[in-house]
């Protein structure tokens, strides 16, 4: 599984999260202790928002840990909002269209997780983009399809239910193809203004998501796969079925319910 850190707040350096701490996430990389895999060296990215609408983007194929231009990136890029996320690959070759983040207009994504037989139903996931979002994809992997579905599906105006509807059907797709959805979901996504997070798995065995205030003389909300330090009293676990919302007065928790979607069909 991947590991990912992503910040929303006053503007600092993204060494702060990716480099710095005593488990960042170039230490995750290469020493997770919360996922089923150690070793994320399938490839890396970051997205972060400054002057303009649009994220920029950094990403490449090398293990985080032998990137030389990830820490100096790190040390010099400040911004008010950034994701960053290591890979672990389950689906797609390791390249760099295939890393996360990925970026479509304003909107940045990020991906831990797996759909279960994506192979099986992938044909039916891009019959649903229209030519733009289709013609916009680059790689191979389920996460970029599922965000480019989100997209489809709005996005724009109602994010976590967009992203509730691209999870319904992919679940619903599943089922009629095999009798069986397997999900797990745990992805990080921004349009420049606010950060939007989901922890949940249709077997109830999301991958892990915590959120924590961000000490000093800074303000904003960090969320990551994993704790950045050993100060336990800091960070609170996300629970499965949750969707969190950190904006400019705090972080705001909701239900994340897809399944109400399927009964609903």
């Amino acid at each position: 599984m991947c590991r990912w850190a992503a910040y929303r707040g006053e503007p600092l350096y993204l060494e702060e999260l990716v480099s710095s701490p005593a488990h960042s996430l170039i230490e995750q990389s290469h020493c997770a202790t919360r996922a089923k895999t150690a070793t994320n060296g399938d490839g890396f990215g970051i997205a972060w928002y400054g002057d303009h609408p649009e994220p920029g983007r950094y990403r490449d194929i090398l293990p985080a840990w032998s990137d030389c231009n990830l820490r100096s990136l790190a040390r010099q890029i400040r911004s008010p909002l950034f994701l960053a996320h290591v890979r672990a690959a389950t689906y797609g070759a390791t390249r760099r269209d295939n890393c996360h983040p990925f970026v479509h207009g304003q909107w940045s994504f990020m991906h831990n997780g797996q759909i279960a037989g994506f192979d099986g139903i992938r044909r039916r996931m891009e019959a649903m983009l229209s030519d733009d979002l289709f013609n916009a994809r680059t790689g191979t992997t389920d996460s970029e399809l599922l965000f480019l579905l989100a997209l489809e599906l709005g996005l724009d105006t109602d994010p976590f239910g967009a992203m509730e509807k691209a999870i319904a059907l992919v679940e619903g797709f599943s089922r009629e193809k095999s009798g069986e959805a397997l999900v797990r979901f745990t992805a990080c996504f921004s349009n420049g203004q606010e950060l939007y997070a989901v922890r949940y798995a249709t077997d109830h065995k999301p991958p892990t998501l915590y959120a924590a205030p961000m000490g000093g003389d800074k303000t904003g909300y960090c969320l990551v796969s994993e704790p950045l330090n050993d100060d336990v009293d800091t960070w609170v676990e996300i629970s499965d079925g949750t969707a969190v919302k950190v904006c400019p007065n705090g972080m705001q928790a909701s239900l994340f319910q897809p399944a109400r979607l399927q009964k609903a069909a």
